[in-house]
């Protein structure tokens, strides 16, 4: 049995997990599966007011909730290049399960909740078991964010401060605090859906910037089928094309935690360099 037809046949829904040393990242209603046509030129057809664009991100974080898929992903950073199938479960705000896959088997399996975060090794035989932070997402994800911030983003949604705060410029909202730029979402299309999103510093330098594209139209909504997000301060580089994906599964709590083998043994996830 090839790994998409073992995924489809657990619903264990496998994974994005740490891809850095072993090439790893590593109820709800409409289930949509897709296919995925080429995207529109981005070209900012409509000149978009600032009412309609706040409309747009509060519409869009009610429409999606949940997502399971298979993706393609690539990663490129200090650590080198890589690439694999992902398949990926989540659950806003909170739960996320990521399982990178191989002709073999799953590489990596990795699940987080509202309290802690799992990795299960197989080939290795470890089982990494610790407290849930930015910091113990970034081990393992590569992408440095909070959890609810990804699990916004693996659908296709910016995480952005008060949309109080919000002021048009051009085609864009740009979020700030204290005076100093936060955030900006751009709408670089004809219908009203994030095109890009920046993520600054204190210093104005760019943390985070991601390009949403490839939307296609789903039950739930216009999804983006590829995501890609560039941390230019840290050398990340990284690159999502969602196959089939569907919205707002019903997702069973259990997925997103995991017990360990055995046979395996536990490590705490601080022993662990990276």
């Amino acid at each position: 049995m090839n790994p998409r037809d073992r995924w489809r046949q657990c619903l264990s829904c496998r994974t994005l997990q740490r891809i850095i040393a072993a090439a790893t990242i590593s109820g709800l209603t409409a289930c949509a599966a897709v296919k995925v046509p080429p995207t529109p030129a981005k070209i900012p057809i409509v000149k978009w007011e600032a009412a309609q664009l706040i409309d747009a991100v509060l519409r869009r974080q009610e429409q999606f909730r949940s997502l399971r898929a298979l993706a393609r992903v690539d990663y490129a950073g200090p650590e080198g290049k890589s690439g694999f199938q992902e398949a990926i479960l989540v659950q806003r705000p909170d739960r996320l399960r990521l399982e990178t896959l191989s002709f073999l088997g799953a590489i990596l399996i990795v699940t987080v909740n509202d309290q802690e975060i799992v990795g299960y090794h197989p080939r290795e035989g470890i089982f990494v078991r610790g407290r849930r932070s930015k910091e113990t997402l970034f081990h393992y994800t590569q992408i440095p964010l909070e959890l609810d911030e990804i699990t916004g983003l693996l659908l296709g949604l910016p995480a952005v401060g008060s949309l109080a705060s919000a002021q048009l410029e051009s085609n864009a909202l740009v979020f700030s605090s204290d005076g100093e730029k936060k955030d900006e979402v751009a709408f670089e299309s004809s219908t009203a859906v994030p095109t890009r999103w920046v993520r600054f510093n204190g210093a104005g330098q760019v943390l985070l910037s991601v390009h949403f594209d490839n939307y296609v139209s789903t039950p739930a909504g216009l999804f983006p089928s590829r995501i890609a997000v560039d941390a230019p301060l840290l050398g990340k580089k990284l690159e999502i094309r969602y196959e089939e994906p569907e919205l707002n599964v019903s997702l069973q709590a259990g997925l997103f935690s995991q017990e360990k083998p055995a046979h395996i043994e536990e490590v705490p996830l601080d022993r662990l360099g990276g």
